[in-house]
């Protein structure tokens, strides 16, 4: 986005003649590889030549109050006229070279004044973007060009001008992501995080490449990825609801270093065991919502979920646009005719007030509340919040207080163009929720079919993980993906703290890139401490695993505590673990990561194809194909030398 932007800056510079040599060589060689900016140079080309046609200079003040003074009087002589069609302007007559003057005229202004100046306005606020804990790296303007064409003949009263211009804006917005950094481990021995079971990143991702168009970088959010498929981890036995699996092997993009991989499963529940739901949808119908992939996908895929209710759920729909109010009082499953009436009733138009809204989605899940079951708020939008309560502070605030009520939040993203996923994700985690986006009817029926009657059901709250890594084996780690999920080590012991949530059935995956003891590499060090001094004890101990949890509605934590030894460390990945690990590594691709050592888009592939494994849903081989989309489209220059051969290649 930001080399195209710049490029177009560089392109209408070259046509006033302001650019340089070099810069004219940097602009030949991006046309080569970049259809879009062809058609750009091609457009601006046409107008360029049309406006070259007419004298530079301004008109004075005189001559133009003299024009604007006789245009309205020359309209109206016999046999001319003016008249606006779709996007052609046709005028006749004694009018015509009066209103075509002050048509070029306006459009040399607009262009010298415009072009360049809206460009390179994009362009800074793009790169503004890079400041601390503010990056939109999708924000800016895409515009297809100006197309500029005449049709005159002496023997005509009129002329014909084709003025065409398409907009298009997007402001999306992502929160920046500073990858974690390797740490020594002698001297930062403790890795503390808290889980995250979200998998908006993927979608979206998905929707970018589909849609031919690399994602953003901080739209990349690795752990995300891997979450987004199951991976088959033993279910819990025992007391805990849910069992811990902890695996390692060679890095595959890295092969001196070593990958560990750390699961959860969380148990399953039975069809007739899943506690009722107490759902309250709080839909935006602000008119940015008047999109095909926005409300119309919203409301099929809330008909496909309105199929699997039982008759002891309820659910209630809100709106919110300008003004928020309750379009369906809560109903029983059982009503289904009711509620699908409601939802076919829905349209957008409008501002957007979704402070109110989730106040109001709030009150009516609490007055309905369903003592022991799956009570929540179900927010689906495109996060354009731009009337009332809209600082994510005031916003996060409210969702804080509600929470307390046993009543958590859900968030799904949908639509292209404004997208605010930094703004869902945060709303999301506070919530004691999770976030998805739904780019397809497939991805609808994921979530609200597949996924809304078991993982939605929360089965522990304030899931953190507690990583002890031994300097004896360990020189450094780095945690994958995961940055805004880091907490202080302290936070672990300290049950205040919030964390993620665990869904009945759902998997959750980390990995850790350690780098070994012997290693040659160097990291950043601190100097000696002057008044204390760190023994290194001798053990086979890789690390040591802690996990503390809660139970849904309890308020003290419980922990388990597992080891992994140095012996475990495989070959290569393998299985589940092989998959996870080449979705990892597309991730760092994409990213572009400093970390992606000999990472490669043919050795993802292969490793893919070699773990698919039983790919019921096919969304593993939806992900290959993704792969191949992203290998078809990035313009980068590809990773050094393959990584490790995986078996079976």
């Amino acid at each position: 986005m930001i080399e195209h932007i710049k490029t177009q800056e560089l392109i209408s510079a070259d046509y006033d003649g302001q650019a340089s040599a070099e810069e004219r060589r940097m602009i030949e060689e991006h046309l080569q590889g970049c259809a879009d900016c062809r058609k750009y140079a091609e457009g601006l080309s046409k107008l360029s030549a049309a406006l070259h046609v007419w004298p530079d200079e301004d008109l004075s003040p005189d001559l133009e109050r003299k024009i604007r003074r006789s245009l309205p009087a020359a309209q109206t002589k016999e046999g001319s006229q003016m008249k606006t069609k779709s996007r052609f302007i046709t005028v006749g007559g004694g009018g015509l070279i009066v209103a075509f003057l002050v048509l070029v005229v306006s459009m040399q202004m607009y262009a010298k004044r415009g072009i360049q100046g809206r460009l390179k306005g994009a362009a800074d606020d793009i790169g503004n973007q890079f400041s601390i804990g503010n990056t939109n790296l999708a924000k800016g303007v895409q515009y297809e060009p100006y197309y500029l064409t005449t049709n005159y003949a002496a023997s005509q009263s009129s002329v014909e001008v084709d003025l065409r211009y398409n907009l298009q804006f997007n402001t999306e917005q992502y929160s920046r992501i500073y990858e974690n950094e390797f740490l020594e481990a002698a001297q930062n021995p403790l890795s503390t995080f808290s889980i995250d079971v979200d998998t908006a990143s993927y979608s979206n991702v998905r929707r970018f490449l589909n849609n031919n168009q690399m994602p953003p970088q901080d739209a990349v959010r690795i752990e995300e990825m891997i979450n987004y498929f199951s991976y088959d981890y033993p279910k819990p036995a025992g007391e805990h609801p849910f069992s811990i699996t902890t695996k390692a092997a060679v890095c595959p993009w890295k092969p001196e270093n070593q990958l560990v991989l750390v699961g959860l499963q969380g148990k399953t529940l039975e069809a007739q065991n899943i506690p009722p739901s107490n759902l309250v949808f709080l839909v935006d119908v602000s008119g940015s919502m008047d999109q095909p992939d926005k409300l119309p996908l919203l409301k099929s895929s809330f008909r496909l979920l309105v199929n699997q209710l039982r008759n002891e759920e309820r659910v209630a729909i809100v709106v919110y646009a300008g003004n928020a109010g309750l379009v369906l009082e809560s109903t029983p499953g059982s009503d289904k005719q009711r509620i699908l009436e409601a939802i076919d009733n829905l349209k957008a138009g409008g501002s957007t007030a979704g402070g109110a809204g989730i106040q109001l989605a709030y009150k009516i899940a609490k007055e309905n509340f369903i003592k022991g079951g799956n009570n929540r708020v179900v927010l689906a939008t495109d996060g354009d919040f731009n009337v009332g309560v809209s600082s994510d502070g005031e916003l996060t605030r409210i969702i804080e207080e509600k929470r307390k009520d046993g009543i958590f939040l859900t968030v799904l993203g949908f639509g292209t163009g404004n997208y605010k996923d930094s703004k869902m994700e945060q709303l999301a985690d506070k919530g004691n929720g999770n976030y998805y986006y739904i780019d397809t009817l497939k991805e609808g029926k994921k979530v609200l079919v597949s996924e809304l009657g078991s993982t939605l059901f929360t089965i522990a709250k304030d899931v953190k993980i507690q990583i002890e890594f031994n300097p004896s084996q360990v020189k450094a780690y780095r945690l994958v993906g995961y940055e805004n999920r880091i907490l202080a080590k302290e936070d672990f012991n300290d049950d205040t703290k919030d964390a993620g949530e665990l869904g009945a059935g759902h998997t959750v995956t980390a990995m850790y890139e350690i780098v070994p003891v012997d290693s040659a590499e160097t990291f950043s060090s601190v100097d000696k401490l002057a008044y204390q001094k760190t023994e290194v004890l001798p053990s086979d101990d890789l690390m040591t695993v802690k996990l503390r949890y809660k139970d849904p509605d309890g308020e003290m934590s419980k922990l388990i505590q597992q080891t992994v030894k140095a012996e475990d460390v495989s070959a290569e990945p393998a299985g589940d673990f092989q998959f996870a690990s080449v979705v990892a590594e597309f991730g760092l691709i994409l990213r572009d990561s400093k970390f992606k050592g000999s990472a490669s888009y043919e050795h993802v592939t292969k490793g893919a194809a070699v773990s698919k494994g039983k790919d019921t849903y096919g969304y593993r081989e939806e992900f290959i194909e993704l792969v191949g989309k992203a290998q078809a489209l990035d313009t980068r220059a590809d990773s050094g030398t393959p990584g490790i051969i995986f078996k079976g290649e």
